[in-house]
C-alpha cells in the first residue's frame, strides 16, 4: 500500500475572530500547492484515495492537484495518529491513500509508522512525503517539497 501525506501550504496566521479551519492559502501557498500538486499529479496512480482535513488551506491545497478528493472531518487539527490510519484504512487498502492535513499529526503519524525514536517528525508547509509497504516493509518512497518541485 502507499499512504503519501501531504501537509497543507502556507497557511494566513491566526488573527481575532478568524476560526482556525477558515485560514486560508497565503499567495505564497498557493504557489507551494501548485508546485508540489503538479508533481504529485504526474506521480499518483489514477485510484488514489485523497482525504483532506476540513480546514479550508487542506482544501485549497488539495484543490491545487485538479482531482476529487473527500473532506474527513477526524483528521482536523489536533487529530490523532490513530484517527489518520484508521481514515487510511492502513494497512489494508486496496488503493493508494493521500492525506492533505497538518502537523503535527502528520508528523507524529509518520514517526509511529518509521517508528523513530522521536515521537514527532518535521513535515514543512506543502511538503509530501510518499511512504511505500510491500511486503512487510516500510519505505520512504519520495518526499517533495514545494521548492523542488
Amino acid at each position: 500500500m502507499d499512504l503519501i501525506f501531504w501537509r497543507h501550504a502556507e497557511a494566513e496566521d491566526e488573527r481575532d475572530g478568524l476560526d482556525d479551519l477558515d485560514r486560508a492559502l497565503t499567495k505564497t501557498g498557493q504557489k507551494q500547492a501548485a508546485r508540489v500538486g503538479a508533481w504529485l499529479d504526474a506521480q499518483l496512480p489514477r485510484d488514489t484515495l485523497i482525504l483532506c482535513s476540513p480546514a479550508l488551506r487542506c482544501q485549497q491545497t488539495a484543490l491545487a492537484l485538479g482531482r476529487d478528493f473527500r473532506i474527513v472531518e477526524r483528521i482536523a487539527p489536533g487529530a490523532a495518529p490513530a484517527a489518520v490510519l484508521e481514515a487510511a484504512q492502513w494497512p489494508d487498502a486496496p488503493h493508494p491513500v493521500m492525506i492533505v492535513g497538518h502537523q503535527p499529526t502528520l508528523g507524529q503519524t509518520l514517526a509511529q509508522l518509521l517508528r523513530l525514536q522521536d515521537t514527532n517528525c518535521g513535515i514543512r508547509k506543502g511538503q509530501a512525503w510518499w511512504l511505500r509497504a510491500r511486503e512487510g516493509e516500510l519505505q520512504v518512497w519520495a518526499v517533495q517539497s514545494p521548492e523542488t518541485a
